[in-house]
């Protein structure tokens, strides 16, 4: 426990929701988020985005509203979505059944030296997520939470889902996938069998 906060290791969690994965399109949000859903194994359907900082919940609902019978999953962390917090007003408003958004919350920004973001104070993310209009905003402190979680995600719902994972703030080894945007955008779209670009 920190600060009263069950706090949970970020690769086991980001693992735990890809397993058993089909055909969810994941979009990672630079830094931290990237490398846990690389750990998870390389996928032809993830679109890592680097130097995007904030544009991670954009992108994601964009891709859930070009595929809208395929289950979208956007991971990425708190200090990326604190740069656009209107991204969640757009996605209620578009309201896409088939989008997950799952922020991995650890209040700093792990990518500029652990600064403290503004969820180490009073900002509470689900809270903010549910009065833009996303009615399934959930804050996860278990692993059995993240199993109820991945069932969401890989699904199409009723709805735009949310979900804050409070995780520690410990280092993981980096597992670094392709930088290359022209082919990541390629290979998802011959997994989904689109014409090239």
């Amino acid at each position: 426990m920190a600060g009263g906060i069950h706090r949970l290791d970020r690769r086991a969690a980001v693992a735990r929701l890809l397993q058993n994965r089909t055909d969810l399109l994941v979009v990672s949000g630079l830094g931290s988020a990237t490398y846990d859903v690389a750990a998870a194994g390389d996928h032809e359907r993830n679109a890592y985005l680097w130097g995007a900082m904030g544009g991670t919940v954009a992108m994601g609902l964009g891709l859930a509203l070009a595929q809208p019978n395929l289950p979208v999953a956007v991971i990425t962390g708190d200090g990326d979505l604190l740069m656009s917090l209107g991204s969640l007003a757009t996605v209620a408003v578009q309201a896409p059944l088939n989008l997950s958004i799952v922020v991995l919350d650890n209040a700093l920004f792990g990518e500029t030296g652990k600064q403290s973001t503004h969820t180490a104070g009073p900002t509470d993310l689900a809270t903010i997520a549910r009065g833009c209009g996303i009615a399934d905003a959930r804050d996860i402190t278990h692993m059995e939470e993240v199993a109820e979680l991945a069932l969401r995600v890989h699904r199409i719902g009723d709805g735009p889902c949310f979900a804050r994972i409070c995780i520690d703030d410990r280092d993981q080894p980096r597992v670094l996938p392709t930088r290359d945007g022209a082919r990541i955008a390629a290979r998802i779209r011959a997994a989904l069998g689109l014409a090239p670009l």
